[in-house]
């Protein structure tokens, strides 16, 4: 169906602070009074609902880096959000004692890991994770379309959103750009 990278994002371009910390970039995800998942936990305004629980519903698998996967702890082997799989970029194997039966799938290069991403997403998304494996994702020419959730607050430095990307890549004009609580919601093809 596609691949997306997506992610929260500080209207100066990142991702998180130098310390690994979001900050105030999820503040969005507690703004509202519309339930986003079964939790309770997340209620968002309902045009950021309408906007993300049906992206949200099409994604099959998630493609983080080894520094998300390590800094969640693997999220105790249980994918985010409902995704039916995580493929983790790693040069090393799984963490020693890990489940082998959960769905993570440790995978060397951004390459191998889309593939591998693409073959268990079936018809539904490939998500992957802003940041320094989306970046390298989108320098492979791997990227159909780039989703950001824009929150107004400025970091000055931390963890860019594309990463270590060094060159130039052209996007199309937003084909969607919605205004929720604390957030702006866009959306960009990758130009081919």
């Amino acid at each position: 169906m596609g691949v997306v990278m997506y992610g929260s994002v500080s209207v100066d371009g990142f991702v998180a602070d130098e310390n690994d910390q979001p900050g105030p970039l999820f503040d969005w995800l507690s703004s509202g009074d519309v339930p986003l998942d079964e939790s309770g936990e997340l209620k968002v305004s309902q045009t950021s609902y309408d906007y993300t629980r049906p992206y949200w519903d099409q994604i099959g698998v998630t493609i983080v880096g080894r520094h998300v996967f390590d800094l969640t702890d693997g999220w105790d082997g249980k994918p985010p959000s409902g995704i039916d799989h995580v493929v983790v970029v790693t040069h090393r194997p799984a963490p020693e004692g890990w489940d082998p039966k959960a769905p993570f799938h440790f995978v060397d290069g951004v390459e191998a890991a889309t593939a591998k991403a693409q073959e268990l997403a079936g018809d539904r998304l490939v998500e992957v994770a802003a940041g320094d494996v989306g970046g390298q994702v989108l320098a492979a020419g791997l990227i159909d379309e780039v989703r950001m959730d824009v929150v107004p607050v400025v970091f000055g430095s931390g963890k860019r959103f594309f990463g270590s990307v060094h060159a130039q890549h052209l996007l199309e004009d937003p084909d969607v750009v919605i205004q929720g609580n604390r957030v702006l919601h866009l959306r960009y093809r990758v130009r081919r």
